[in-house]
């Protein structure tokens, strides 16, 4: 069960709970990754870059959630001196630049595991570390091109549709390296060390192309794009547009799911073609098409509710919110700021609550780094100077009511061997 009250006493709060990840800001897989990190109930402190306003802060509202925000200009040395105390009580480190960037900002992992050997340092990458593309600039589109996994989508005929950036980013790049981290984190326990972590939108979008490359080998994916099996080229597994404008999905693959399917039609199986035979897939398609454009999509979602047949309402992003399944299983929630998913996957122990909205830049930048062990004066030193900011509270200012209850604990020092990775 999830609760939406951020600081509600008790056991609960993810299976995470007790982890703390420092986040080098940035934009996109990182932060998708940070805030799955942060659902599951790590403590996510995010280094933020001077000059306000974040880029792209409303697209990145649910990303962002869940952290506290620390203000610190890292090409000042004490600024950077600061961060290295915050590495040397994190679990995690996750950073997004390209190739080089964090070793000249002088953040690196050998010089943060050298401070902290139990450091994860992770990675998130869009080429890769190495190879001859790896200081190239790209995007989601970019990337899924040369793994061959954007020729797979979209109309036969046509061009490759790009499917928004949730194939690349969030599911090859950001879920990956959670992936990462976590098994990073079990060795940790048994071998005592950390250990760096890259994370490649490439190399993680390749490896969701598993099956379909071994379709495309055993002879079961023959066809060009919209040709296939599981592409909208089978008759019962596409899309299909009713009447009034809406759609409805079909993933009637199994055999009684198909006849499900042909039973809520109305259509004579008997009359209809060898289904497996390609070659009667167009008669097919104007079989199964021909109905569903004589009813609305709602009508449909009626006739097909309680079947599995295996139908579907295509829904709109405003419409899947309101939809009787996600409300009954809190699959959206109000966030403060608007809708928002809620933390996945579920836990039966350690049930998770939803974080806190995301924070301003800087919001938290004193009362983080007096919990990594700097004095009033090192703080003030450093907002004084410009380094970090914005400018908080005076040592011994009262707290206003309305402001948000500071963490009694302290950020733990990692334990373990010293010495270089």
């Amino acid at each position: 069960m999830l609760t939406t009250d951020h600081d509600a006493p008790g056991p609960d709060g993810g299976p995470l709970r007790g982890l703390t990840v420092l986040e080098l800001a940035g934009i996109g897989p990182a932060p998708f990754a940070c805030m799955n990190l942060a659902d599951l109930g790590a403590e996510v402190l995010r280094l933020d870059r001077p000059g306000g306003r974040r880029p792209f802060a409303d697209w990145h509202r649910i990303l962002d959630r869940g952290r506290r925000s620390v203000t610190l200009d890292l090409k000042h040395p004490g600024a950077v001196a600061a961060a290295l105390r915050l590495v040397e009580r994190c679990d995690v480190l996750v950073e997004g630049y390209r190739p080089g960037v964090a070793e000249r900002l002088g953040l690196g992992p050998l010089v943060c595991r050298a401070r902290n050997p139990r450091l994860v340092y992770a990675r998130m990458t869009g080429w890769g570390g190495d190879g001859p593309l790896a200081a190239t600039a790209g995007h989601d589109i970019n990337y899924l091109a040369l793994t061959g996994a954007l020729d797979l989508l979209g109309p036969p005929g046509g061009p490759p549709v790009p499917p928004a950036n949730l194939l690349g980013d969030f599911a090859g790049g950001g879920l990956s390296l959670v992936c990462g981290i976590l098994a990073a984190l079990l060795e940790r326990d048994r071998s005592g060390e950390g250990q760096v972590v890259e994370a490649s939108i490439v190399d993680g979008t390749a490896s969701l192309l598993g099956m379909v490359l071994a379709m495309r080998d055993s002879g079961a994916w023959p066809g060009r794009r919209g040709e296939n099996l599981l592409d909208g080229g089978a008759p019962f597994y596409t899309v299909y547009p009713c009447a009034g404008g809406g759609h409805i999905a079909v993933g009637a693959l199994e055999e009684p799911f198909y006849a499900a399917l042909l039973h809520g039609l109305g259509l004579d199986p008997a009359a209809l073609p060898d289904r497996w035979d390609r070659a009667h897939w167009p008669r097919l398609r104007e079989a199964i098409g021909g109905r569903f454009a004589r009813g609305t999509r709602d009508r449909w979602t009626e006739v097909f509710a309680g079947t599995d047949a295996c139908v579907t309402p295509v829904l709109t992003l405003a419409e899947a919110p309101h939809h009787p399944h996600h409300r009954a299983r809190g699959t959206y929630v109000a966030d403060g700021t608007g809708t928002a998913p809620a933390p996945a996957p579920r836990f039966s122990r350690t049930a998770g609550r939803l974080p806190r909205p995301a924070p301003e830049p800087g919001a938290d930048t004193r009362e983080v780094l007096a919990r990594a062990g700097l004095a009033d004066a090192e703080i003030d030193a450093l907002l004084a100077a410009g380094a970090a900011g914005p400018r908080g509270r005076p040592a011994g200012a009262q707290r206003s009511s309305s402001s948000p209850r500071p963490e009694r604990r302290t950020l733990r020092r990692a334990a373990g061997p010293t010495g270089n990775p």
